[in-house]
């Protein structure tokens, strides 16, 4: 996976996220309106990858990566509320991220899952 690319990704959904959940914490959108907004935000963001000639695949792998560096301090809370190590948490996310990259789009989950976790080493805290 391009450093590139990743380092491409990570800000774009990290302004447009932040700003909605400013937005949802404010009550200006209910949660259901937050969740159509975050899924249209990935659909506009993977769109805009393989308008640049990124593989669809690539694209996946580096947006599904990106969402849980940002999912990070989530993940950490989640952790400690289930007194589980924060390992834990990020192998079923990272786990769960691999297994719909190659649900939607027939890579072994096996690899999908070693790329997704090596982002998430990378770029995470």
């Amino acid at each position: 996976m391009s450093k590139q690319l990743v380092e491409l990704v990570l800000p774009r959904l990290a302004r447009t996220l932040y700003r909605e959940l400013q937005r949802y914490r404010a009550g200006k959108v209910s949660e259901t309106q937050f969740t159509r907004s975050f899924e249209d935000l990935l659909q506009k963001q993977h769109s805009w990858l393989t308008d640049r000639g990124v593989s669809q695949v690539r694209a996946a792998l580096a947006i599904h990566g990106a969402v849980l560096v940002l999912s990070n301090p989530g993940l950490r809370a989640e952790a400690a509320e289930s007194r589980l190590p924060l390992e834990v948490m990020e192998f079923r996310a990272i786990r769960d991220a691999a297994a719909d990259v190659a649900r939607n789009y027939s890579v072994p989950q096996d690899k999908a899952f070693n790329v997704i976790r090596d982002i998430v080493a990378r770029y995470g805290d």
